[in-house]
Order: C-alpha cells, then structure tokens, then sequence
C-alpha cells in the first residue's frame, strides 16, 4: 500500500513540474513574439559583407571624409562640423515645404539648416531634429527631411506603441550614434548613404519609466528586453529600406542602422 501512495506521489510533482516548465516557456514565447523576421534579407539582396555603419579608411579620393574609429559610430577622428541656419532669402522646392509640413504633422522639433557640400557628401536642405514630440534626440540629427521623416513615423507609429505594450512606458530618449557623415561604406568605395544624410545609428533607447534599453543584443533570459527590440527592428522594414543591427555582423552589434537607400525593383535590405 505504501508503494502506491509513494507513486502516485511521485506522478503528482512530475505533473506539476512538468506544467511549469510549460508554462515558462508560453510566457517567454509570447515575450520574445515578433511582427517579422530580422534573421533574413526580406527581400533577397546582397548588400555586401561591410556596411556603412562603420567606415575603417578615409584616403586622398575620400579627402574630407570622417574616419571613424572600428564598430564605435560615437568616436570620430575628425573635427565636428559646424552647423549654419538656413539663409532667410534660400528657397526650397515644393517637396521641400511638404515634407517639412509632414515633419509638424508628426511632431517632430528640427531647424533648417544652410546646404551642406562637402565634395561628394552633402545635403540640398537638411534638417537638424532635435525631438520627436516630447521624445528628446540625443544628440540632435541631422538629416535629409524625407529620412527625418520616415523616422519620426516609425518612432511614433512603431517605437512608441511597442514601448507602451513591453514595459507599460512612454519614450523619452533616443540615443543617435551617427546621422549625417560625410564617409564612404567600410571596405568599399561606395559614398555611405550617411554622406547623403540618409541614415540613423541608434545606439539606445531610454524609457520614462527609467529602464535605458541598449540596442547590443541582450542575454538568454532577457525575453520582453528581445521581444522589444526584435519587434521595432522587424517593423523598421516597413518604413526604411535597410535595417540592419546586432546578429548581422561585428560591425553592427552595438546600434540599429537605419536608412533610405534607393534599390533597383524597391528592394529591401533587412536584417
């Protein structure tokens, strides 16, 4: 008779240690849930073993370029670049003017800023934004409008709502590595398309609830910190076309690079 209740003892603790065991993992499945895959190029396109997140060479055909130092977009060889307003009598052409429209529409806080030239690198009308409504650019980017643009969107329609969702929270900081810089992609001879004011390195992204949230890939049990991350990177894709962060390579595992690039049949470059 012994034997029996020890049995049945037995089979009761294995069930409920069983029943937790799933339960755990229901919970980290649903934490870790995404919107897309950033595991694979949707669609298909090589976009080469470097990036332009992390330029390694600045010589006589790039002259004037930055040369940053390896996989630390925040540390620049160069002497920054002063910025200048906007001259009162410039005129913008009509996409000009309704793209800044969109910009006040999205809320966005920027200044125009005068053309910037430099040989290769440069911007016809570039913006320096600065908040994204009460969600502060740490430092200030500066951008083309159509690329502040396409950002404020994802931060608002994406970044804001996932936030809310995960931790319960508001944004209200993001950390930019590198926006406009006049340098080419790393290990080719391609203009970045950060000299055209077209990209956005986002280093981190601190939360009003006071969690600072880094982009580099978190540990094995970080679940709603993964499923975060996973989840605005993914939807990234719908808005630019290149996303890229850590997982693709070395380059890219401390910051999300974010950009506009225009690709032949509208390809997308996400990963």
């Amino acid at each position: 008779m012994a034997g029996i209740f020890r049995a049945a003892f037995v089979a009761v603790r294995q069930t409920r240690r069983a029943l937790m065991v799933a339960g755990a993992l229901a919970i980290a499945a649903i934490s870790a849930c995404t919107t897309g895959s950033v595991l694979s190029l949707e669609p298909a396109v090589d976009v080469g073993s470097q990036t332009s997140a992390v330029p390694n060479y600045a010589g006589p055909k790039y002259a004037g370029m930055q040369s940053l130092v390896p996989s630390n977009p925040y540390m620049t060889a160069a002497y920054p670049r002063m910025d200048e307003p906007m001259a009162p009598t410039e005129q913008m052409p009509a996409s000009e003017i309704d793209c800044r429209k969109e910009l006040k529409r999205l809320g966005a806080v920027y200044t125009d800023l005068a053309p910037i030239r430099e040989g290769q690198c440069g911007i016809d009308y570039p913006v320096k934004v600065s908040a994204i409504g009460s969600i502060q650019m740490k430092p200030a980017a500066t951008l083309t409008c159509d690329m502040a643009a396409t950002f404020a969107g994802w931060t608002k329609n994406e970044l804001v709502p996932s936030a809310r969702w995960r931790y319960f929270s508001g944004v209200k900081t993001i950390r930019q590595g590198s926006s406009y810089s006049c340098r080419r992609i790393a290990g080719e001879g391609v203009l970045s398309e950060h000299g055209k004011g077209n990209a956005l390195d986002i280093m981190s992204i601190e939360l009003s609830n006071g969690n600072d949230i880094d982009v580099r890939k978190p540990g094995l049990f970080a679940f709603r910190t993964r499923g975060f991350l996973n989840t605005v990177r993914a939807d990234g894709c719908q808005y630019f076309t290149t996303v890229l962060g850590p997982g693709y390579n070395y380059d890219h595992r401390n910051h999300f690079h974010f950009d506009i690039k225009n690709r032949k049949n509208g390809y997308r470059a996400c990963r």
